[in-house]
């Protein structure tokens, strides 16, 4: 799991690379690479969960990002990772 800090200050040259990272998050969601990203409300934190097979692994995707400049990154090694899977509704014929 990537723990992300970001900037306190957002200029223009930040948001304007924020397209390219949302392409780039969902490339790596379709691959399988990432399997959750989230911003915290006040858009200083992100939190990703990356499958890879070693630290280095994780940190050469994150270095595509187009912000990575603007990270401050710490990995942690997850022992498990649980998460609610979308699921269709059960409907019943009765």
């Amino acid at each position: 799991m990537a723990d992300i800090s970001l900037p306190a200050v957002i200029n223009q040259d930040f948001l304007a690379l924020i397209p390219l990272q949302r392409l780039q998050v969902g490339i790596l969601f379709k691959s399988g690479r990432l399997t959750n990203y989230a911003l915290s409300l006040d858009r200083s934190k992100l939190w990703a969960v990356f499958i890879g097979n070693s630290e280095e692994e994780v940190r050469n995707i994150i270095d595509i990002f187009p912000l990575r400049r603007y990270m401050d990154v710490s990995l942690y090694e997850l022992a498990f990772h649980e998460q609610l899977q979308f699921q269709f509704p059960i409907h019943s014929l009765n």
